[in-house]
């Protein structure tokens, strides 16, 4: 089984708030974990707002360099694209980067690793798991 993570789940790990996370990756392999572009996006968005200091991004470097990445491509396009037009209709709309986040598990086939049930919960078909329960 792959694993897809979250922004959020990155983010605990990178502040070393998530020790069982990690203790789960190791038992998992750093090999089934993937980040996915979006993720990516949100972390160096973050640590460019915040700090510029190479050692902030050296850190961020290290750790993505540690896991498979996954682009959005037209697959993760459409499937995010249904999903929000099928979510709006019943009135439970996701953000759109999380819309993306959750296309990218479902195209890849991947359980979803996030800290963050509650939002990724109402995707359909979307396995999420949170490594810190």
């Amino acid at each position: 089984m792959k694993y897809v993570l979250d922004t959020n789940a990155c983010i605990r790990i990178l502040k070393g708030d998530a020790p069982s996370m990690l203790r789960k990756i190791v038992c998992v392999s750093t090999d089934n974990v993937i980040i996915p572009a979006i993720v990516r996006f949100e972390l160096y968005y973050g640590a460019y707002k915040r700090s510029r200091s190479a050692e902030t991004l050296n850190k961020l470097n290290d750790f993505l360099e540690t896991f498979e990445h996954a682009d959005m491509d037209s697959r993760v396009g459409e499937i995010a694209g249904k999903l929000r037009a099928d979510l709006e209709r019943k009135g439970q709309p996701v953000g759109p980067y999380d819309l993306l986040i959750g296309a990218t598990a479902i195209s890849l086939g991947c359980i979803l690793i996030t800290h963050n049930k509650r939002e990724f919960s109402r995707i359909d078909n979307l396995v999420v798991e949170d490594w810190e329960e």
